[in-house]
Parts: structure tokens; sequence; C-alpha cells
């Protein structure tokens, strides 16, 4: 089920266009990549959601109807350049903005305690953020955009000034938003973290979307009919060689040995496993699947040739 749509969104600012008739779907209960290189349109078309901006054309469309201004109150937006006060004390400001998105004050101190706990912060509450650190204004940061648990969050590169620990509790907390209901706008440029936690992703470049899908079909999509084996046979290479597959990488493990080969034919993956097995002895077989940072790449490279 569908809970966000932007359809044919078109953005102008001051003779350059930011955004293309960009049309994205964000279905109910998942994590939604929005991908991009720097200028590609992310924060642009992030900002209209938030109705920080207007559209020119085009579109918006929320749990089946136009986007209206009281929607506001449904959504959660963590920016990218961090909007804490500096000076105001940690406990005071995250209440202030809970409130502001419509808590009672009774309701705002009950939530946030729990996430204060969770996050083990409870002794930031009357310190001034600027006594915290990178990483720990972001951890305060994240529980006010979630405190009033909007159905719609957007995170515009969430793990940044994370260390790896810190990052993958965030991750981690983002899952679990999402198996409790919460729908997931996610911006970044780590490749690694999109394929840890997107359903879905579209990728902008050049204010256009050039591509759009499930994160399993675009990867699926883009194999190349690359194989990899592991074998103790030392005569696999010249097996390779002599049988037409276009060999890739080669390497020695002592008395194992690591073959990286493209199939030169369409058939099956059972197929052309059979007809290895018939010949060698293989420790271990598998299809080699593009990763998302490798797609990322090959698509914008692609569009730019075109361009």
């Amino acid at each position: 089920m569908e809970l966000f749509r932007a359809t044919e969104v078109v953005k102008d600012y001051a003779g350059h266009r930011a955004l293309n008739k960009v049309s994205i779907s964000v279905a109910e209960q998942s994590v939604f990549g929005l991908l991009g290189p720097n200028g590609a349109g992310k924060t642009t078309l992030i900002r209209i959601i938030n109705q920080i901006t207007a559209p020119d054309e085009g579109e918006l469309f929320f749990q089946g109807r136009k986007l209206k201004s009281t929607d506001i109150q449904y959504i959660g937006y963590l920016p990218e350049e961090r909007g804490l006060y500096k000076k105001m004390k940690v406990g005071e400001q995250a209440l202030y903005l809970a409130q502001l998105k419509g808590m009672s004050r009774h309701d705002a101190l009950r939530n946030l305690k729990k996430w204060f706990e969770k996050f083990e912060i409870q002794p930031w509450w009357n310190k001034k953020v600027e006594e915290l650190s990178k990483g720990m204004q972001q951890k305060v940061q994240f529980v006010t955009t979630v405190i009033h648990e909007p159905k719609l969050l957007i995170f515009d590169e969430p793990f940044s000034g994370f260390d790896p620990i810190n990052a993958n509790l965030m991750k981690n907390e983002i899952l679990q938003l999402k198996a409790k209901g919460a729908t997931i706008i996610f911006s970044t440029h780590n490749m690694a973290s999109v394929e840890e936690i997107c359903d879905h992703i579209a990728l902008l470049h050049q204010s256009q979307k050039i591509l759009d899908g499930n994160i399993f079909d675009i990867k699926d999509r883009y194999k190349r009919g690359i194989f990899e084996i592991e074998t103790p046979d030392t005569e696999a290479v010249s097996l390779f060689s002599q049988n037409g597959f276009s060999l890739i990488e080669h390497d020695l493990h002592g008395n194992r040995q690591r073959i990286k080969f493209q199939k030169a034919t369409d058939q099956s993956n059972n197929e052309l496993l059979q007809k290895l097995m018939g010949k060698l002895e293989i420790s271990a077989f598998r299809e080699v699947i593009p990763s998302m940072n490798e797609v990322f790449i090959q698509v914008v490279q692609q569009a730019n040739q075109k361009n």
C-alpha cells in the first residue's frame, strides 16, 4: 500500500532546473532510498515533501490524497545540516521541539525518558548542546525527529558524524521503526547502508530520475553473467580457456584456487554448474551479484555518456 507519492515534480531556481518531472512512490512501512550524486536534486525533493518550498509543477500525495499543510505533523525530518540550538540545554530543547510537533508536555516527557534511557544519554539532559560531541548531538537530533512517532520519517545522511558502533546502532533503530509501522525515506551516499536497510530506491542525476525499483530486482538487472568458483583442480584454468569462458581473475591460495569467469552462453546457472561438476572438483560456486555501489557508478556513468 502506498503512503506517499510525488508525480512529475518540477522545481526551478534562477534559471537552474533542480528537479525535472521526477516521480516517486513510497510504499507504507518500507525504507525508500533516495540516491544520487551531489547536486542531483535529492535535497530539493526532500524540502518539497517537508513543505519548506513548493514545486513549480507536479503533485504530492499522502495517504491517498493530496498533501496538505497540516500533514507536516505526520512527518519527521532529520536534515543533513543539523539544527540544534547550541546554547540551549539538551532536555529543554528536546522538550520544546516535541511540543512544537503537537505533543503534550506530559507525553513528551514520557517519550523522551524512554529514548534517553534507550540511548543511555540521561546525563546529558542538563548539558548545553555545544558541550556535546558531534555524534552525541546526532543522537539528540535523532530522538527529536522520531519522538512524535510520525508516519513518514525522512533521514538525510543520518549516519554522518557517527563511529561504526553508533552508526550500526542507528541502523538498527531505523529498522525497528520500520517494523513498528513507520515509512522511511533514506538519503545517503553510503551504498553499503542502502544495501542493508533499503527495500526500494530511486536514483536521481542532473535533476532527473534515471533508475527506480526494488533493490534486489535492480541488482539482478545489472548482473553480467560473472561467476566465481573455488577448486583444488590444477587443470581448471586450461579447462576454462578451452571451453570459451572469459577468464577475469585467477588467484592461488596454497592448494586451492579461486577463478572468476564470465559464462559464454545463455545456459542457466544449474546447467552451468552441472557442466563444471562433470569436469572439476568444485568447493564453492557463486554468481557475482553487483553491489549497489557498482550499480550506482555504472548507471551514472552511462547517463553522463548520453548527455
